[in-house]
């Protein structure tokens, strides 16, 4: 591993890489702490620390929100909107792609058709940043979070907008320079690093609740099944993120002259889930409204009075609170169902066996064209069920642990859901592509003792 962490730093191209990479993520970081004029600070602060507290549905929104902005939504600085809105813009162009012939060809185009469509969707980016910021400046403005001198300026409304707008785009700017000039995805990465920075906190807030004595805080033990249970489901996602159903593919024999061109055997690597951690985002993000619809309403019929009624619509409130048995059943329903619904939208077995035809290839006893697509579908469909039960274990696992072992939740999302998983996603393709340069420019460092001495080194264009 320290030979490696070497040979990284011994390639002066890769080098650089990642010290550009390290040093945008820097000013990330940096901006993070640059506050929007006009906001109280300190009641922001007061005011989401008692929403998370009290396990309200807007303090679980916060929270989910936090995981993306890493964590700036509950400061209110330049970057509150995060790259959100970019991500909500791809996802939207991906989908209407699927079902617009007219979008589809102009990806098929190549470069130019991948130029347009990502000059749109910053454009859709910066209409979703005017549509966020309107509601997030109107909710803290409603909520008593802003200075009484400035909420009803329409000055502020405009600077305040232009800020969360110009941060979100100068975070897309920053995830493309990220793409061009370092290592890794630049999106993917900016998150990652919104996630990690609660990884502090969250061992803080540990070592606040430790009680060695174990009265009411986390003895020994329980630190150490945390400790336990993390290795675990970190090494449970890493083996979900790259689990593959290999599918033999066999190239067909050409004869010209007197050569004979093909017959080589390979397979088609199936990811067992295909769809990523998209089904866990969908789902996480369609739950809060009716854990914060019927929270009001439930709040509302207890204030209305007593009666049959208000029992009911106290009992609904109360069962899609997170961690509640029905709460729990319909989110792994849904991350079912967005499983599928995604491996539907971006996988199309009659595609890929049609170029399985035209490239010259076949399943061994399966005629190419409908019979193949018939088994293409099949196999992906019985994948995708064992990717989405994986999948629904890790989203339910924060909560259950939340609520049986009266665990923060600010620790538990760490033992699973979709922090976990983006972040082991990104980190495993980060690795590989640094494995992949260092194999580029010299092979032998990964080869030991008399091989690396033996082994003739593998030189670039550059040399």
């Amino acid at each position: 591993m320290f030979r490696t962490l070497l040979h990284v730093f011994q390639v002066k191209e890769l080098r650089n890489k990642l010290l550009f990479t390290l040093g945008m993520l820097a000013v990330y970081r940096i901006g993070f702490w640059i506050p929007l004029p006009g906001v109280d600070q300190a009641s922001m602060v007061q005011f989401f620390q008692k929403a998370v507290e009290s396990e309200s549905a807007a303090g679980r929104a916060a929270q989910y929100v936090a995981i993306f902005s890493g964590g700036s939504f509950s400061q209110s600085t330049i970057f509150g909107l995060g790259i959100m809105p970019y991500i909500t813009a791809s996802i939207i162009f991906q989908l209407v792609a699927s079902v617009s012939p007219a979008l589809k060809k102009i990806q098929e185009e190549g470069p130019t058709g991948r130029a347009k469509v990502t000059e749109w969707t910053r454009y859709a980016t910066v209409g979703l940043c005017i549509v966020q910021g309107i509601g997030w400046l109107s909710y803290i403005r409603a909520s008593h979070l802003v200075l009484p001198q400035y909420a009803a300026n329409p000055v502020w409304w405009i600077t305040a907008l232009a800020a969360l707008t110009a941060g979100t785009v100068f975070l897309m700017w920053l995830g493309e320079q990220i793409d061009r000039f370092g290592i890794g995805n630049g999106v993917s990465l900016i998150i990652t690093a919104g996630i990690l920075t609660g990884m502090p906190s969250a061992i803080m807030r540990i070592y606040q609740t430790y009680d060695p004595s174990g009265g009411d805080g986390l003895n020994a033990l329980g630190v150490l099944m945390l400790a336990g249970g993390f290795v675990l489901v970190v090494g449970g996602a890493v083996l979900l993120t790259v689990a593959q159903r290999r599918i033999p593919i066999q190239q067909a024999k050409h004869t010209r002259g007197r050569r004979v061109y093909g017959g080589q055997r390979s397979y088609l690597p199936l990811r067992i889930n295909h769809s990523g951690v998209m089904p866990i985002i969908f789902a996480s993000s369609l739950m809060i409204f009716p854990s914060v619809i019927f929270e009001a309403i439930a709040n509302a019929a207890r204030t209305a009075g007593d009666g049959w009624w208000t029992v009911w619509l106290a009992k609904l409130g109360d069962w899609f609170q997170m961690g509640q048995f029905p709460y729990v059943i319909c989110y792994v329903i849904m991350v079912y169902f967005f499983s599928y619904f995604w491996i539907t939208v971006q996988f199309n077995p009659e595609d890929m066996s049609k170029q399985l035809r035209d490239h010259g290839s076949f399943i061994p006893g399966l005629r190419p064209g409908p019979r193949t697509a018939e088994y293409l579908e099949a196999v992906i469909g019985r994948i995708t069920f064992v990717g989405a039960s994986f999948l629904a274990i890790i989203a339910v696992l924060p909560m259950v642990v939340n609520k049986s072992l009266n665990i923060d939740f600010s620790v538990t999302q760490f033992l699973g859901g979709t922090g976990l998983l983006i972040v082991v996603s990104v980190t495993l393709d980060l690795l590989q592509r640094i494995e992949a340069n260092l194999l580029m420019r010299n092979y032998a460092g990964f080869l030991g003792g008399e091989e690396a001495k033996s082994a003739p080194r593998v030189r670039g264009p550059r040399g």
